[in-house]
């Protein structure tokens, strides 16, 4: 250290200081400057992305919000459409029941119409049928038992005593 101080020239020390001065001086004009212009517009570019992050990051969570919002109404809108389709169809299945059973009615009643008509229709021609063959018969007895003289006096007779009682 004292070979230090030995050596020490005060002019040097002048020239050199007044050389730091005039370099720092000359960085001050023509690099200072650009160099924290630089450095502010970085940090401003970063607060301004720090902030667009957290724009991003808001409106993100606003969009994810709606997104759940309008994801709630959907559901609840499909939900409310299958309710309705499914009161629809039983409403469907209810009155085509209806209309089936009403329908049966009406068939089972023509059904029975019909059976009633045909019913009849089959006793009117019974009767006649029977009041023919009773005709038919009636008729060979009387051939039979008016054959003879006396015969024929007998049922006269017979007749007329039926028809006093009545």
């Amino acid at each position: 250290m004292e070979k230090l101080i030995n050596d020490f020239s005060f002019g040097l020390f002048i020239w050199q200081t007044i050389i730091f001065v005039g370099l720092v001086l000359l960085l001050k004009k023509f690099a200072w400057k650009p160099i924290l212009d630089a450095v502010n517009e970085r940090e401003e570019g970063i607060k301004n992305a720090l902030l667009s992050a957290d724009n991003a990051r808001k409106e993100m969570q606003n969009l994810q919000s709606d997104n759940q919002r309008i994801l709630q109404e959907a559901r609840m809108e499909r939900d409310a459409l299958l309710k309705d389709a499914r009161e629809m169809k039983e409403k469907m299945v209810a009155d085509a029941k209806t209309e089936a059973q009403a329908q049966g009615l009406i068939m089972i009643e023509q059904a029975k119409a019909a059976i009633e008509s045909e019913k009849n229709a089959a006793m009117a021609e019974l009767r006649a049928q029977v009041s023919n063959l009773s005709i038919e018969i009636a008729e060979k007895l009387l051939k039979d038992e008016l054959s003879n003289k006396e015969a024929q006096v007998k049922l006269v007779e017979k007749m007329l005593g039926d028809a006093k009682l009545n």
